[in-house]
């Protein structure tokens, strides 16, 4: 299963500027965790959900496609990284 990071330079406040994803086999999200510019956390799984985060309703994109907008910055990560920014999400206030 690959885990994505994508950096999202926009002058937007309430945009995210870092995102996480988790993407199964089939190229669904299946977790996924939103990073704000003014600290905020959101996240999102099956089953609960925090903020205006939420999964994509389409298939993931290939890294490759998502590198052609120039806003974003995509990188594979490891599974370690991605669990360990899911977890700080969960346990925020």
């Amino acid at each position: 299963m690959p885990y994505y990071q994508f950096e999202w330079h926009h002058a937007y406040s309430d945009e995210p500027i870092s995102i996480y994803s988790e993407v199964d086999d089939d190229g669904w999200e299946r977790r996924k965790v939103e990073l704000f510019r003014d600290g905020s956390v959101g996240y999102a799984d099956g089953a609960r959900q925090r903020g205006t985060t939420g999964l994509a309703e389409v298939k993931f994109p290939s890294v490759e496609e998502i590198a052609v907008q120039p806003e974003f910055k995509p990188r594979l990560i490891s599974r370690d990284e991605f669990e360990a920014v899911w977890k700080d999400a969960l346990e925020r206030p």
